[in-house]
């Protein structure tokens, strides 16, 4: 069963650019930059954060594979989301480094050998965290900012 589960966690990794490019084609700067639900990021600091956050985790998933337990360092995503960087319309450039990177990281789940899903590197706020378990909260972590820039977009009228 942990095949057909990783499988299925694996291909939403995989269509995460394909959803978001589609999701946010056609957006005007402001449609972008403007936080139309209070105390939510922006589309486009979302779209900013799933790089940020999903380059930080393949490394993670790297030194996970590579390495005894290592540390993983934590970031402070709010402050990285309120970046110039992290703010601006263009979006290109992380749709861009997104499906790049997916492709990659789609390569090392898919290869990644039985014995290696338990394998670990430990989180100073969450623990021990496995690659079983990081493959479960980022296939959950993409889906869940898709959701949230829908109700974004949804609340511009």
């Amino acid at each position: 069963m942990a095949h057909a589960e990783h499988a299925a966690l694996i291909a939403a990794i995989a269509r995460l650019p394909e959803q978001l490019e589609a999701l946010v084609a056609g957006l005007s700067p402001d449609e972008l930059t403007t936080p139309f639900l209070a105390g939510e990021w922006t589309v486009a600091q979302n779209v900013h954060h799933l790089v940020d956050s999903h380059a930080n985790s393949y490394i993670r998933c790297k030194l996970i594979l590579t390495e005894e337990r290592p540390p993983l360092k934590p970031y402070l995503q709010d402050a990285w989301a309120a970046t110039p960087d992290a703010s601006d319309a263009e979006i290109g450039p992380s749709l861009a480094i997104l499906r790049g990177l997916h492709t990659r990281w789609v390569r090392f789940w898919e290869t990644l050998p039985d014995q290696a899903w338990e394998r670990v590197g430990l989180h100073p706020d969450n623990g021990p965290m496995s690659l079983d378990r990081i493959v479960r909260v980022y296939a959950n972590h993409g889906e869940a900012h898709l959701d949230q820039i829908t109700r974004t977009l949804a609340a511009r009228a």
